[in-house]
């Protein structure tokens, strides 16, 4: 061919050659996508206008992209922080659950408290006046000791509750014999036949087991709900490995460096990155569920036997009923006493004796069993328990269906109805992976994400142990028992101490026979004939005595 053909040619086959690549060029604008990551917050100084080789991508097919390095990389990062918002919002639920029912049970339990304590001293200014007065300490030390339990204080509920009758008993036995000198060794002795003596008859005993279960439960299902708050805070807050951020940043950005703005991601394919990404999460669902149980059971206890407002509601009646019970039997328990712990000593000088007032009166204030304190909760607690029941049954499996919830949001995947038309990872089509199943293990053939199956996350075990340590104090609350003192009990059983003598079954050193009132009952029915009770009493000469007794020690 000559040479001056082969000039002529040559650079027009070179300009045919050319000629579809300009125009496949001009075809594949970059302004979709410029609008859209513009709409970002980005600098359009980033993006170029047309598409370029894709050779410097890490993460996105290294085709035509419209993605530069730094675009990668800000978007990468923009996946990131997407990813974690989603986790937090998705969680919002299950924590804003934790914390406010949490605010609303500490309200109610510390008021509570403090009604009671305001209704017994009321009560008793009413009944008793001055003799009271003198001697409220005694009753303040209850309820201060009841409230530090409550918060957490290290409070054996049965020691204190021993020790409030033994001073109780100790200030009314010096009352009724005040013709005797008692020392500090006396009283002490007094105070150690308490159980045996049962100088304030049933009382005592039903009260111990009404308070300490009613206090365990209650300070049990607090604690719990402090737990499952901040669990759920801390396992919201996401912290994605490398491995996750590149899946994230491949299924919800390089369809922009492919030109595909407005693509979504498949369903099934988000599924699989985020399983990939919350597995440790997921491994939470075991323990979660079964704190969540416990939590439920003890809810239950709240509403039934163990409800801490029937039992702290009619206390002032309670304790008022245990003082009749002594007055009326002070007579033989003085006796028992002096034949336990000896013949005591002459007062000084006898005090002379005062008569009673007239209008001294033991009737108790009326009381309606339908009655609810009023709180800062502004509710029962057989409302808030039902409230929270309700709550809680709908935060099990949260944390196994993170991905599912995630998946189904509209902003974030393109549906299951649109499964041709979607972004599979690689390009707008259908995505044909199986979906992996929930948890670490299971991650190993995960084909969107890297995960090392042998590296558990270990701050989401760290969770897992503190709501197994929690389950194990909500189950121990359902029984009755406080895991914190559960080994001192069971050391002081028999001693003596009381704690051993809940059944009746401790030994005794002399044998005595009471008079016992009737218990109360939680809605203070037994009212009318407790105070009649006392009122027929007051006909005996023996009575009227321990009636002055009983007003010289409170003065």
């Amino acid at each position: 061919m000559p040479s001056w053909i082969r000039a002529v040619i040559l650079p027009l086959s070179g300009l045919l050659l050319t000629l579809p690549a300009a125009a496949d060029v001009k075809a594949r604008s970059c302004s979709e996508v410029r609008q859209a990551y513009g709409a970002k917050g980005f600098s359009l100084a980033d993006i170029p206008y047309q598409e370029i080789a894709g050779e410097h991508l890490r993460i996105c097919p290294q085709e035509y992209t419209c993605c530069t390095t730094e675009m990668e990389d800000k978007l990468s990062q923009q996946s990131k922080l997407e990813f974690e918002n989603l986790v937090e919002e998705t969680s919002h639920f299950v924590r804003t659950t934790f914390v406010s029912r949490h605010k609303k049970f500490d309200e109610f339990f510390r008021e509570l408290l403090e009604n009671a304590e305001k209704s017994l001293n009321d009560m008793f200014v009413r009944t008793y006046g001055m003799l009271y007065m003198q001697n409220s300490e005694v009753f303040q030390d209850l309820f201060t000791e009841l409230k530090r339990y409550y918060t957490g204080g290290n409070v054996n509920l049965e020691e204190m509750l021993n020790d409030f009758w033994a001073r109780l008993l100790e200030r009314m036995f010096q009352l009724i014999n005040p013709q005797y000198h008692f020392s500090e060794d006396y009283l002490e002795c007094v105070s150690k036949y308490t159980d045996q003596l049962k100088p304030f008859g049933d009382v005592p005993r039903k009260l111990k087991i009404q308070v300490t279960r009613a206090f365990i439960a209650a300070r049990t299902f607090v604690q719990g709900l402090t737990v499952g708050r901040e669990v759920a805070n801390r396992v919201s807050k996401v912290s994605p490995t490398p491995g996750c951020i590149r899946a994230l940043m491949k299924m919800l950005y390089c369809p922009y460096c492919r030109g595909l703005p407005t693509v979504r991601p498949c369903n099934n394919y988000c599924l699989n990155v985020m399983k990939g990404c919350l597995a440790n999460q997921a491994d939470l669902d075991t323990e979660w569920n079964l704190f969540i149980d416990a939590m439920l059971l003890v809810a239950e206890r709240l509403e039934g036997p163990f409800n801490i407002e029937s039992v702290m509601d009619p206390i002032d009646v309670k304790i008022s009923e245990a003082i009749m019970n002594m007055q009326e039997n002070s007579m033989q328990v003085s006796a028992k006493v002096f034949q336990g712990c000896g013949q005591p000593k002459p007062a000084p000088a006898l005090r002379s004796a005062r008569s009673a007032p007239e209008n001294f009166n033991t009737r108790f204030r009326p009381y309606n069993p339908e009655e609810r304190p009023t709180t800062a909760a502004g509710t029962s607690l057989d409302r808030l328990v039902t409230d929270i029941k309700e709550k809680l049954k709908l935060s099990k499996k949260v944390w196994s269906a993170l991905p599912y919830t995630i998946c189904k949001d509209e902003r974030v995947t393109a549906g299951t109805s649109n499964e041709e038309e979607c972004w599979n990872g690689h390009s707008k089509a259908r995505y044909l992976p199986e979906i992996m199943n929930d948890g670490l293990t299971n991650q190993i053939n995960n084909p969107e994400v890297e995960v090392d199956i042998t590296r558990p996350d270990t701050f989401i075990r760290q969770q897992i142990m503190a709501l197994r340590v929690m389950t194990n104090k909500l189950k121990n609350a359902y029984n009755g028992n406080d895991v914190n003192f559960q080994d001192t009990s069971d050391e002081s059983s028999g001693s003596g101490s009381g704690s051993g003598c809940m059944d009746d079954v401790c030994p005794t050193e002399f044998e005595f026979v009471t008079t016992e009132a009737p218990a109360v009952d939680p809605d203070r029915r037994e009212e009318e004939s407790s105070a009649s009770k006392f009122s027929s009493s007051l006909i005996s000469w023996s009575l009227v005595c321990m009636v002055l007794a009983l007003q010289r020690l409170y003065r």
